[in-house]
């Protein structure tokens, strides 16, 4: 996150695409500039860029190249969208990407995500999927964290569509996806309801977002389930309350 050219802290994101627009997917504490406390991220200035890291892969190997997207229309004016019925309430916001062309996205498809499919239940082994510290792995390859899953994925977590996991979480790793994988042998359940036997490939099925720790003394911390993802871009609604379906 950027004021300017100035660096005020770093997160994590990933990209979904819809209707051919590719969106940022991260959470609304990182780019207001102040954590889920409130309290103001890295130098306390207020973000009005984001820089993002993107893969770019040539013949013969993956490279980094770094796309920047404003954060504003104009003072005041926000480009990103929030949830259309909970607002800020909801940690997630889809900001739409303009400076995508040339890069071969990978993005995540949340309306394949549904935990039934596989198995969620209390005590099951999710991995959070980002940059703790701005640490990375291999160029800008992001870091897997096991976690727990710590109340039922099926009910609503303090009558919000999250849940919460348990996993020693630290700072970078807000608006990382959390996934589900599962190895490449035995019983396996896709994402669209079907069962294979055997060898298959791995499966990634992503959970929701992650938006760091209930309290700084607990290793508990909140998912915002992927259905979010989508009423967001459905709503296409910006936080001044104005919508912005028409483009």
């Amino acid at each position: 996150m950027l004021a300017g050219d100035t660096l005020v802290a770093r997160g994590t994101g990933f990209v979904v695409v819809t209707d051919a627009q590719p969106f940022l997917i991260t959470n609304r504490h990182n780019l207001i500039g102040r954590d889920s406390d409130n309290e103001p991220l890295g130098n306390g200035r207020i973000p009005t860029r984001v820089g993002i890291w993107h893969s770019a892969v040539t013949t013969d190997s993956i490279g980094w190249t770094q796309r920047t997207e404003e954060l504003y229309f104009e003072p005041g004016s926000p480009r990103w969208l929030e949830h259309p019925q909970h607002g800020r309430r909801v940690d997630v916001v889809a900001l739409p990407l303009h400076s995508a062309d040339g890069l071969q996205l990978r993005p995540y498809n949340p309306a394949a995500s549904n935990p039934s499919f596989v198995n969620m239940e209390v005590s099951a082994d999710v991995f959070i999927v980002g940059f703790p510290f701005n640490l990375a792995a291999g160029g800008r390859l992001a870091i897997w964290s096991r976690g727990t899953v710590a109340t039922d994925p099926i009910i609503d977590y303090d009558g919000l569509p999250q849940f919460l996991v348990d996993s020693r979480t630290r700072q970078g790793q807000s608006g990382s996806p959390v996934i589900h994988w599962s190895q490449a042998s035995g019983t396996t359940r896709h994402p669209d309801g079907s069962v294979s036997m055997g060898y298959s490939p791995p499966t990634a099925t992503l959970l929701g977002v992650y938006s760091g720790r209930v309290n700084k003394e607990s290793d508990l911390g909140r998912v915002w389930k992927p259905q979010v993802i989508a009423e967001i871009i459905r709503g296409q609604m910006n936080p001044t309350g104005e919508s912005l379906a028409s483009g």
